[in-house]
């Protein structure tokens, strides 16, 4: 398995699982700002690290009159200020090649959303930036074919990759996660994480907005552990109600100290089994 570090991370860790976790989109600074303290207490009470994330612009609303977001400087230098402020790397997803270089001057990791995750011309871009980046797996993609979008990025001489299972589509408004899928991605030698949201989402299904079903994010995060993921991604929300973007599906950022504290547990023992 490929290893390296973010920040003061190491990926991937026998002992702790990588954790990706923050809002969908950069709303305000106040929303992100609560959502980063409240990950920094849940990191050092059970310490574990996280990867903060947040989109500094969203561009594949299902509707054209969906909020996608507050400017990208702005929503960057908010990033930029958590990034400092609570000592945690900081992710943030890319859609063209030109948004490379702003972004990269405010992340430490650069993620490629799943619907762009075969555009060859970003996965370069991303790749020359010198960044980790972070592919999630089309929802039409088979998971062996990823280990060929990591190929575009380690072309580059940057083999800080990692592959990310969101789910397949199945049907209109649909997806459905196949658990083999996280093996085979495995085997292409790049840390495999399992997105515990996205994959609950019913794109589309919510009169211009997606639908989720957010009650089944823990048994299929603990069935993505058990599975032998190397890190878990997580939207999370002070009020996912009133959330901008991904409404649905995003965890609420009360209830997600007790799920770390579990997911936690259960990746230990995971792990101590395979060294039995």
């Amino acid at each position: 398995m490929n290893t390296f570090p973010i920040s003061s991370l190491v990926v991937p860790d026998e002992h702790k699982p990588l954790l990706i976790a923050g809002p969908c989109l950069i709303e305000n600074r106040a929303m992100a700002m609560e959502t980063a303290e409240e990950l920094q207490r849940i990191s050092l009470e059970n310490g574990v690290s996280f990867i903060f994330k947040g989109s500094y612009r969203k561009a594949n609303r299902t509707s054209g009159t969906s909020f996608s977001g507050i400017g990208d400087t702005e929503a960057l230098e908010v990033l930029a200020e958590i990034r400092q402020r609570y000592n945690m790397p900081v992710i943030t997803d890319v859609h063209e090649s030109k948004d490379v270089t702003l972004a990269a001057r405010y992340v430490d990791v650069l993620q490629i959303p799943a619907f762009l995750c075969r555009q060859t011309e970003l996965l370069v871009a991303a790749g020359e930036s010198g960044l980790p980046v972070n592919i999630k797996k089309g929802q039409f993609m088979a998971p062996e074919d990823m280990a060929l979008a990591a190929a575009k990025v380690a072309q580059t001489g940057n083999s800080r990759v990692m592959l990310t299972e969101r789910g397949s589509s199945f049907g209109y408004h649909n997806l459905v996660v196949d658990f083999r899928g996280l093996v085979k991605m495995a085997e292409s030698g790049y840390p495999v994480l399992y997105d515990a949201t996205h994959s609950l989402q019913l794109p589309g299904a919510g009169q211009g907005v997606s639908g989720g079903e957010r009650q089944y994010v823990m048994p299929l995060a603990r069935a993505a552990v058990a599975a032998g993921v190397n890190g878990l991604f997580f939207e999370v929300h002070p009020n996912p109600a009133k959330a901008l973007s991904d409404a649905a599906t995003q965890v609420a950022l009360a209830d997600f100290g007790i799920m770390v504290k579990q997911l936690l547990h259960l990746y230990r023992c995971v792990h101590a089994l395979h060294s039995l």
